[in-house]
């Protein structure tokens, strides 16, 4: 197989490159540095004597000569002869060279040094130092550089700092206009996910096999007329997987990978989001065939000309008008493919979003039950767990949870199951973890009045008498009079069915059991709380919808001003179509509180039963509301959607 030019920064046997950075020099100069004192500590063998050493040895007629240097040290010379005596035995091993002085001692004052001499020369011992002034060379030069040096060090060293440090593209103050992107090869890969470590998300994976597929086997494509598509968008909610499947292509891929994230071109200087562009794209030509990952494109992807305003939004959209012009530059030989994720696809430009640019956009949703299932199989392989837990299971407990939400609650069970010190995971810590998920942090020391905690029981018995006896409600897990998390004083949760299409009645009676809560503590106590804010602010949302978005209401007929809303701060419609969408809103809210009203009066001991057992226990199941009233008198469905909480 011959390798591409393009491909050979792959190749385990190819030449590889050393970078030399600063650090280097420093380091040859101190080893220099380190020879050089070396070298001169191996070669000076002369020994230190006194003033009193030297008088002795000129006294038993041992000098030959004496050398004084720069009036400051006095180098000693011993005669040839007197070297064979027993107390120079030394000096003769040492001595490597005729031109080194045997002794050497400092003068502290040359004239004592020179009245020393001449007592000796009158006890008749001929003693005649010699005077030399070498020229000392290092001296003015280092007096010279080292200033120059240490300014360039500390030149060097602002630098570094203003620029962010040393190392990798981008570093240097004159490379800020170089990609940050970190690219994943064979030689140093990082990665370990793969598609196994990906589960829930069949459909997508299968996509984006086809396009690493592509990439390994062109010509199985190319050879029916086909070309490479130049995207791919990820899109879909928070938590669902998006990077994790662009992770698991990087394991997967046998070629180079380019990981950035979309506010990484964005900079406070003008013109380096599109010079990031420009060297991003030609980095992945010189690596073709290989993908290029945009994490959060919307960062730089957002639509031209809306709320257009000086500044970073004109550095935006050039940064934006450059990834447009090196996605068309792109020729389909070779080999470079753009992948992107995004959860806020609608505010994207429309000339990225064309065919030819992302030629495939693959939806990300929420796991259905399968899917779950298949999620939680996944993370419960690196947790210890009882004979008892069953992924089916947890995957019913946990509706509309998205794949980072499930993460959370096995790495959440895991943490209360050693908390509790324990060997396995069990059932009770998972059911602790969603109620931790879901609901919060429990207080166990928030004091609570029996007064306010009665007013809680029935506001919370009141959903669930509403849930038990109304058609269209859903089915009902857990109500729970803990306080949890900030500002929530119980709730109840329900299993909501699998529909993909809701119709009025459904609606109604959604409506009907979120506004149990209120319509309870209007019969019992014949006085209202601020308890019910959560449950209006779910009623009130459901209610617009229904009459402006769905066009449920007679009144106003079938329209919609949803698409129209958001593409305009202005109402897209009159004041009077404002006026009856206001009236329309609250009748209906209205009827729907009265209607939850009657059927708790009709229910009022059902009522009663449940709000002493939920004072009494605090939390009550759906097996515990079956033998206190008896069972609902219509059917479960299935499980898909997110529970359902008021406060």
């Amino acid at each position: 197989m011959s390798t591409s030019p393009g491909n050979r920064g792959n190749d385990p046997k190819g030449p590889k490159r050393v970078n030399i950075n600063s650090y280097w020099i420093y380091g040859i100069i101190i080893l220099v540095i380190l020879a050089i004192n070396m070298s001169v500590y191996l070669t000076n063998k002369t020994q230190t004597i006194t003033m009193g050493k030297f008088e002795e040895m000129a006294k038993a007629g041992d000098i030959d000569s004496v050398s004084v240097i720069n009036k400051r040290v006095a180098n000693v010379f011993i005669k040839k002869e007197s070297l064979n005596k027993e107390k120079f035995k030394n000096i003769q091993q040492n001595t490597l060279n005729s031109n080194q002085p045997h002794y050497s001692f400092e003068l502290g004052d040359v004239k004592s040094f020179d009245d020393s001499v001449k007592e000796l020369r009158k006890q008749g011992i001929n003693i005649d130092p010699t005077y030399h002034s070498p020229p000392d060379y290092w001296g003015p030069i280092l007096g010279w550089v080292l200033p120059f040096l240490l300014l360039i060090g500390i030149w060097i060293f602002i630098m570094r700092r203003v620029s962010g440090g040393a190392g990798g593209p981008g570093g240097q103050i004159f490379n800020i206009g170089k990609s940050k992107a970190t690219l994943f090869d064979n030689s140093n890969s990082k990665v370990n996910v793969t598609f196994q470590d990906v589960a829930g998300l069949d459909e997508a994976k299968e996509e984006v096999m086809e396009v690493v597929d592509f990439l390994k086997t062109p010509k199985k494509y190319t050879a029916l007329g086909g070309k490479i598509p130049k995207g791919v968008l990820l899109v879909g909610p928070p938590g669902t997987g998006k990077t994790l499947l662009a992770k698991a292509v990087a394991g997967e891929a046998n070629v180079p990978f380019f990981s950035i994230s979309g506010s990484d071109f964005v900079e406070m200087f003008v013109g380096v989001g599109a010079s990031r562009v420009r060297d991003l794209f030609k980095q992945a030509r010189e690596k073709a065939p290989c993908i290029v990952f945009i994490d959060e494109i919307d960062a730089i992807g957002r639509a031209r000309g809306k709320g257009a305003m000086q500044g970073g939004n004109d550095e935006r959209e050039n940064t934006l008008n450059q990834l447009l012009v090196e996605m068309d530059g792109f020729s389909t030989d070779k080999g470079v493919i753009l992948m992107a994720a995004t959860n806020r696809p609608d505010i994207l430009d429309g000339a990225l979003m064309r065919p030819g640019r992302f030629d495939r956009q693959i939806g990300i949703d929420r796991p259905d039950l399968k899917g779950r299932e298949a999620i939680f199989k996944v993370h419960l392989k690196n947790i210890k767990i009882g004979e008892e837990i069953k992924p089916s299971v947890l995957a019913e407990m946990t509706p509309g949870f998205a794949g980072a939400e499930i993460a959370n609650v096995c790495n959440e069970a895991a943490l209360v199951a050693a908390r509790r010190n324990k060997k396995a995971v069990d059932m009770d810590d998972f059911n602790h973890a969603l109620d931790r998920v879901i609901g919060g942090l429990e207080k166990k020391n928030k004091l609570i009045s029996p007064k306010e905690k009665k007013i809680i029981a029935f506001h919370e018995a009141g959903h669930a008498i509403c849930g038990w006896y109304l058609e269209h409600a859903s089915p009902l897990v857990k109500v729970t009079i803990v306080p949890r998390g900030i500002g929530t004083l119980g709730y109840a949760q329900y299993l909501p069915k699998e529909e993909y299409i809701i119709r009025t009645e459904q609606l109604k009676d959604r409506m009907c059991m979120t506004l149990g809560g209120r319509a309870a503590e209007s019969i019992v106590f014949d006085k209202i709380s601020t308890g019910a804010q959560n449950d209006l602010d779910q009623v009130t949302k459901m209610a617009y919808g229904m009459i402006s978005v769905y066009g449920m209401n007679d009144k106003v007929g079938n329209v919609s001003f949803h698409a129209m809303s958001q593409e305009s701060y202005n109402k897209p419609y009159s004041d009077e179509t404002a006026k009856l969408i206001d009236d329309e809103v609250r009748t209906l809210i209205e009827s729907q509180y009265e209607r939850a009203k009657k059927l708790l009066q009709e229910k009022r001991s059902e009522l009663n039963v449940l709000a002493e057992a939920l004072l009494e226990k605090e939390v009550i199941l759906k097996s515990d509301l079956e033998k206190l009233i008896g069972e609902r008198p219509f059917g479960e469905g299935n499980i898909v959607e997110h529970p359902v909480h008021s406060a």
